[in-house]
């Protein structure tokens, strides 16, 4: 499907984050996703998968959410990130994934969503589906997993590098899933290394992509369609 782009700023609490948006270039409204990019930011390799997922018939909507230390990508990145490369940009991004706290992400959601829902394209609706993938699951506290789990009513699917998580681990995240009734998969990607997705990345997995795909299309495709 023929596809259109987009740089809007999204209106937010502290101010306006740059932003990428891919959408069918047919009338809407489509069902709208809020594609949250690696720490790396918004580049060519996240907008080319922003434009496949909205040939599908969605419009994507990718904020910068380091948008407070300026437009992304907040740091030079070389055209391909090897692993030489990966720790020295690393090292610079970290003081703003630490600065990045659990209440600034919920306020930006907040916004975003916010944006994305408005926009003439997208078909009203609400949150219907999850995915994250080469991601760990955050929560604060001792009951912060139980918190965060039991606030959701989606679908969920979590696709997780096998650098990332334990098999037992795993269990016990899923168990966590079981608890808050949740509809979901999760599991570990053979092989994989944190960032398998990234094909600008020496942890990018094709096997570990295409399974991203076949898991992720499904999903929006039930959820959203």
């Amino acid at each position: 499907m023929p596809t259109r782009t987009a740089t809007p700023l999204i209106p937010t609490p502290d101010g306006r984050a740059d932003a990428f948006a891919a959408f069918p270039e047919q009338d809407g409204p489509h069902p709208g996703v809020l594609m949250y990019p690696d720490a790396f930011g918004i580049r060519p390799v996240i907008q080319e998968m922003a434009r496949e997922l909205a040939g599908h018939g969605y419009y994507v909507l990718v904020p910068n959410f380091f948008y407070r230390q300026g437009p992304s990508p907040v740091v030079e990145l070389p055209e391909y990130i090897d692993d030489d490369a990966r720790d020295g940009i690393v090292g610079q991004l970290m003081p703003l994934v630490r600065a990045h706290t659990t209440e600034l992400t919920l306020r930006d959601a907040g916004a975003f969503v916010r944006f994305l829902t408005t926009r003439p394209e997208v078909a009203a609706g609400q949150v219907a589906a999850v995915a994250g993938f080469h991601g760990p699951v955050v929560a604060e506290g001792p009951d912060g997993l139980h918190r965060l789990l039991s606030a959701i009513t989606a679908e969920v699917h979590l696709g997780h590098a096998a650098s990332d998580l334990t098999p037992e681990a795993l269990a016990e995240l899923n168990r966590a899933l079981d608890a808050a009734g949740l509809t979901y998969t999760s599991e570990i990607y053979p092989g994989t290394v944190h960032g398998f997705t990234m094909s600008d990345t020496s942890a990018f997995d094709p096997d570990g992509l295409k399974r991203h795909w076949e898991q992720l299309l499904p999903l929006l495709d039930r959820a959203l369609t």
